[in-house]
C-alpha cells in the first residue's frame, strides 16, 4: 500500500516522503479500512518534529483520524460489515491507503456527509467532547471561551457548544478570522491582535469553561475572566507549558484547572468515549448542527504541502489528505 513516512524519523515538512509498505491485516476485534480521507492535525506536526512520539503499539505512520470503507473484518467483530462507510479514531497510521483499527473506535459516517468531511471528524469531535463536555462539564446556558476559533478544533467547539445550548466567546488572529468565527455562531468574536480580550470578555459577563490551546501567554487572562466554579481545560501549550498560576485566585473563585491528551488513552477508555460521542454528539452531526469545515484537500503524496499549509496558520477549518 502507499503510505507517507518521515524520512530520518523526524524533520521538517519536506521529510514527509511517499513510500510502499505491506498491507496491514485486521486482527481479532479489529477492522481494516480502505482509507479515502485522513485528517491532518497539529499532533501530526508535533510527531514529525519529534515532540509527540507514537504510544507503544501504535503505527509510526502519522494520522489520527480517517474515513473510508470497511474491507476486512477480524474475529469477534459483530457490528461492521464489508463496504460499511466509517470514520475512525486512530493511534496512528492514517497517512496510508489502508488502516487497521479497534472496531470499537469506529463510527458510522452520518447521512449527508461525504468521506472527506467524515475524515475531518473523529479526532476533532472526540477531543472537544472529552474536554469541553466531560472534563469541562459545559452545560446549557453556560459560556465557553475558545482560542484559535478558526482551527478545526475551534470551529468544531463553537458548533458543539451552540448545539448544546451554550454561549461562545471566540478569539482569532485577525479581523477576517474573527468574522468567520462570528458567522459560525460565536456570540462574541474577538480579534486577538487588536481587541482588549480581558475587558471585552468581562463586559460580556465572563466565562464558565475555557478550552485552552495556548498555554502560558493566556494563563493570566483565564484566571481573570473565569467565573466562580469555572473550569479551565488545557489541551495544548502552543505558547509554552510553564505558566504562572495565582493559587489564591483559584481558591477564591473555586476554579478547577485540568488537562488531558487523547492519543495515549487505553483502548477501553477510547471505546467508552466513542460510544459517548455517538450517543450525544453524533445526532448533532446528523442534524447538520455540527459540520466540519474543510479548508483544503491534498493528495496523500502531497502530505508535506498539507503540513506547510497547517503550519502557516492561515487556514480556516480542517486540512484533509485524500487517497
Amino acid at each position: 500500500m502507499r503510505v507517507v513516512e518521515i524520512s530520518g524519523g523526524t524533520g521538517s515538512a519536506e521529510a514527509l516522503t511517499p513510500a510502499e509498505r505491506p498491507d496491514p491485516v485486521a486482527g481479532p476485534g479489529q477492522i481494516r479500512i480502505r482509507v479515502r480521507a485522513a485528517g491532518v492535525n497539529r499532533p501530526d506536526i508535533a510527531q514529525r518534529q519529534g515532540r509527540y512520539p507514537a504510544p507503544p503499539g501504535a503505527s509510526d505512520i502519522l494520522g489520527l483520524e480517517v474515513a473510508g470503507e470497511v474491507d476486512q473484518i477480524g474475529d469477534g467483530v459483530g457490528r461492521w460489515g464489508p463496504g460499511d462507510q466509517v470514520c475512525a479514531l486512530l493511534g496512528g497510521g492514517g497517512y496510508a491507503e489502508y488502516a487497521v483499527v479497534d472496531a470499537r473506535h469506529a463510527l458510522p459516517v452520518p447521512a449527508g456527509l461525504d468521506l472527506i468531511q467524515a475524515g475531518a471528524l473523529p479526532e476533532t469531535v472526540c477531543t472537544v467532547f472529552a474536554n469541553v463536555f466531560e472534563s469541562g462539564a459545559l452545560k446549557t446556558g453556560e459560556t465557553l471561551l475558545i482560542h484559535g476559533a478558526t482551527s478545526g478544533i475551534g470551529f468544531t467547539a463553537i458548533q458543539m457548544a451552540r448545539a448544546a445550548g451554550a454561549r461562545v466567546v471566540a478569539t482569532s488572529r485577525g479581523a477576517d478570522k474573527a468574522e468567520a468565527a462570528r458567522a459560525l455562531g460565536a456570540d462574541l468574536s474577538l480579534d486577538a491582535r487588536s481587541d482588549d480580550l480581558e475587558g471585552a470578555i468581562k463586559a460580556f459577563g465572563g466565562v464558565d469553561v475555557v478550552l485552552d490551546m495556548v498555554g502560558a501567554d493566556y494563563a493570566a487572562l483565564h484566571q481573570a475572566v473565569l467565573k466562580p466554579f469555572g473550569r479551565w481545560v488545557v489541551i495544548a501549550t502552543l505558547s509554552g507549558s510553564l505558566a504562572e498560576v495565582d493559587l489564591a485566585r483559584l481558591m477564591m473563585k473555586r476554579i478547577v484547572l485540568t488537562g488531558s491528551t487523547l492519543r495515549s488513552r487505553p483502548a477501553d477508555e477510547k471505546a467508552r468515549l466513542i460510544a459517548a460521542v455517538e450517543a450525544t454528539a453524533w445526532p448533532w452531526v446528523a442534524a447538520g448542527l455540527v459540520r466540519p469545515p474543510v479548508e483544503a484537500t491534498f493528495p496523500l503524496e502531497q502530505a508535506s504541502a498539507a503540513h506547510l499549509r497547517l503550519e502557516a496558520g492561515d487556514h480556516v477549518g480542517k486540512i484533509v489528505l485524500t487517497t
